[in-house]
C-alpha cells in the first residue's frame, strides 16, 4: 500500500476503556460532577486519543505552518500579490511572525513547511522543503492540481508528522501562512469579496469536485498546503497526538481529512472560531465546538496555539486534584444527597 493507504488503516477509534477510566477519576475529584465544563471534556478526550487514563502533561508541542501559492490569484482574488506568501515564509523563518511570538509564550516550537511557494526559497534557514510545484494552477481555468500531484501533498503532511514525532511530539497545532481562498481575508472590499465568490463559484462549476473523493476535491480546487495539512492531521492520528486547528484553512483540510478517514475527526480539537463567516459552517460539519473566540482572522495557527493553555489546564486539574477520599471531604454523592435533602 501506498503511505497515505498505510497512514488511514493504522487510524483507529478514541480508546474507550481510558476514556471510562478517565470519566471515573472525575467523578472522585473534589468538586461537583460537572463543575469544570470543558475542562473535564477535554481530560477525557486526551485520555481516549493518548490511551492514558491520566495523560501526562503536553509538553513536546509544535504548530506546523504550511505555506502555498494559488494559481487563482491571477483572477484578482486577494488584495496583496503572491509575492506576500514568500516574504511571509522568511519572517516565520526569522521569528517575526506573530505565530513566532505566540509559540513562544506557550512553549511550542515553529515548523514551516513550503508545500508549493512560488518563489525560490532555498536559502532560507530551517525551512522544511516539500513544494509539489511552484503553486497550483489557477482552478477558474481547470484544476488545481492533478490527482497524483494532492495524493503527494497529503502524503508530505504525513512525512512531516513523522518526522517531527521523532523529534518527540505529544500534541499538535496545525495552521496555514495566510493566503488567498478565504472570505474577506486579507482585506477585501465589498466588490472584491463579492468578485471572489464569484470566482469561486464559477471554480466549482466548471470542475464540478466529487464531494464524496477528498483527493478529487483536493485536486480539483484545494492547495498543496491543505493537503499538506490534511495529511498533518491524518499522521497524527495514527500516531494518536491530538490535533488542535487553527482558522478556516486548517478546518478546510480538516474537512477533507474526515472525507478520506471519518475517524480522524476523533482526534481534533477546534482551538478558536475564525472571524471568517465560513469557519462556523466548516466546525458545525466536522461536530467541533471550538474553544476560544477572539475575532482572530490572521492564520498561522495563531488560534490553536493560544488553545495550548487550556489544554494544560484541563490536564493539570485531572492529575493533579484530590480525590475526596484523599482529602477526607464527603464525596460525590454524599454532597449529592444532602442537596436533595434540603430542597
Amino acid at each position: 500500500m501506498s503511505l497515505l493507504e498505510d497512514t488511514v488503516a493504522a487510524i483507529g477509534s478514541l480508546a474507550a476503556p481510558a476514556m471510562a477510566a478517565a470519566r471515573e477519576r472525575q467523578g472522585m475529584l473534589t468538586k461537583p460532577p460537572g463543575s469544570l465544563g470543558r475542562l473535564e471534556e477535554l481530560a477525557i478526550w486526551v485520555a481516549g486519543v493518548t490511551g492514558e487514563p491520566v495523560p501526562r502533561p503536553l509538553e513536546r508541542r509544535a504548530v506546523v505552518v504550511m505555506a502555498g501559492d494559488h494559481g487563482v490569484t491571477r483572477q484578482g482574488v486577494s488584495a496583496y500579490p503572491s509575492a506576500v506568501t514568500a516574504q511571509m515564509v522568511r519572517n516565520f523563518a526569522a521569528r517575526g511572525a506573530a505565530i513566532n511570538a505566540l509559540a513562544q509564550g506557550v512553549r511550542a516550537r515553529v515548523v514551516v513547511a513550503d508545500l508549493g511557494v512560488a518563489a525560490d526559497l532555498s536559502d532560507v534557514p530551517d525551512l522544511r522543503h516539500h513544494a509539489i510545484a511552484p503553486g497550483t494552477r489557477d482552478m477558474a481555468r481547470g484544476p488545481a492540481m492533478d490527482r497524483d500531484q494532492a495524493r503527494r501533498a497529503l502524503e508530505r503532511g504525513v512525512t512531516i508528522l513523522e518526522e517531527e514525532a521523532t523529534c518527540g511530539l505529544d500534541v499538535v497545532c496545525s495552521g496555514a501562512a495566510p493566503e488567498v481562498v478565504t472570505g474577506r481575508g486579507t482585506g477585501l472590499s465589498d466588490a472584491g469579496l463579492r468578485h471572489k465568490a464569484q470566482v469561486v463559484a464559477h471554480a466549482l462549476r466548471l470542475n464540478g469536485p466529487d464531494p464524496t473523493d477528498g483527493l478529487d476535491v483536493l485536486a480539483k480546487v484545494g492547495g498543496f498546503e491543505i493537503g499538506g495539512l490534511a495529511g498533518l492531521m491524518l499522521g497524527a492520528a495514527a500516531r494518536r497526538i491530538p490535533v488542535v486547528l487553527d482558522g478556516y484553512i486548517a478546518g478546510a483540510a480538516a474537512l477533507l481529512a474526515a472525507t478520506i478517514c471519518p475517524a480522524v475527526r476523533d482526534f481534533l480539537v477546534a482551538g478558536h472560531r475564525s472571524a471568517e463567516p465560513g469557519h462556523a459552517i466548516v466546525l458545525a460539519h466536522l461536530g467541533l465546538t471550538p474553544l476560544l473566540d477572539l475575532g482572530l482572522r490572521l492564520g498561522e495557527g495563531t488560534g490553536a496555539v493560544l488553545a495550548l493553555p487550556i489544554l494544560d489546564a484541563a490536564l493539570a486539574m485531572h492529575s493533579s486534584m484530590a480525590t475526596f477520599a484523599s482529602a477526607g471531604v464527603a464525596g460525590a454523592d454524599v454532597a449529592a444527597t444532602q442537596a436533595e435533602s434540603t430542597a
